[in-house]
């Protein structure tokens, strides 16, 4: 049995994770899996739990709170008018599809390298955010049906693996065809739902012998973590919304790339180590 202090720094530190991944997906259009997974992963290793694939298990945990966290930012946003349904409908079931397939690829890795594969992408969006302007276009029209399947299960089978909403990839390529700011962000959390249902629902049907677990994991899903996360995101994603829309989000997006390249930063350093 963990010690009481323990669990008590445990459960402070993913209400602080809950609260902050909630008005980021609010205010940016992404999940907070970005951050999630790294606080999962050093607060379960913190506790001495070191299953081979612990890394699978906060990728799934992560994937489990982007369901309450994307739908509660794109029912907000929705209420604003900065929604695309048609956008999401289009691009929706080739979202999904490539989750399933991004779930099955994780639960094939080794918990290295499943680091090793967040933190080089994790990185590579770091570096994106802190250096991308939002002013690139690859084009002034939204791209064909074949290749908009192609996005979209790339989307969703990088964002699975990742245990991610999808924001980070969706919202640079919406805008960089030319879709308002304001609407990529509000029509990513709908990809969001498109990712992290099937997800959920495949990382909680595989998993199943893996020993050495944290306490209440159901295949790979921590279900009290997922728990908390969900509370906290519920409470603070409308505030993110409402930044959103009022002020500009430059700053916070410079200090949410720096967050995200000091995590996955050292994710991608204790991978390579290990």
């Amino acid at each position: 049995m963990p010690d009481p202090m323990v669990i008590f720094s445990l459960f402070l530190v993913l209400c602080a994770a809950g609260a902050i991944a909630g008005i980021i997906s609010g205010l940016l259009g992404v999940g907070g899996g970005i951050i999630l997974v790294p606080a999962f992963y050093y607060a379960f290793n913190g506790l001495g739990f070191h299953p081979d694939q612990l890394m699978q298990i906060c990728v799934a945990t992560s994937t489990g709170t982007i369901i309450v966290t994307s739908l509660r930012s794109v029912t907000s946003h929705f209420k604003r008018g900065a929604v695309s349904l048609e956008l999401i409908l289009d691009w929706g079931p080739f979202v999904a599809l490539g989750s399933i397939l991004g779930v099955l690829a994780a639960a094939s890795l080794r918990s290295q390298q499943l680091q090793l594969v967040f933190g080089g992408i994790g990185v590579s969006l770091g570096l994106y955010m802190l250096l991308g302007k939002r002013s690139w276009r690859i084009s002034e029209a939204l791209p064909g049906r074949i290749l908009s399947a192609v996005y979209g299960t790339l989307i969703g089978f990088f964002s699975a693996l990742m245990g991610i909403g999808g924001g980070s990839f969706t919202v640079p390529l919406l805008t960089a065809y030319n879709v308002p700011p304001h609407r990529a962000v509000g029509t990513s959390p709908g990809f969001g739902l498109m990712i992290a249902v099937p997800g959920f629902i495949t990382f909680l049907l595989t998993g199943w012998g893996l020993p050495d677990k944290p306490p209440f994991t159901v295949g790979y899903v921590n279900l009290p973590a997922v728990a908390l996360i969900m509370a906290m995101s519920v409470v603070t994603v409308p505030i993110g919304v409402a930044l959103a829309h009022r002020l500009s989000p430059a700053r916070l997006r410079l200090v949410f790339a720096l967050t995200v390249l000091i995590l996955a930063g050292n994710m991608l350093r204790k991978a390579l180590m290990g």
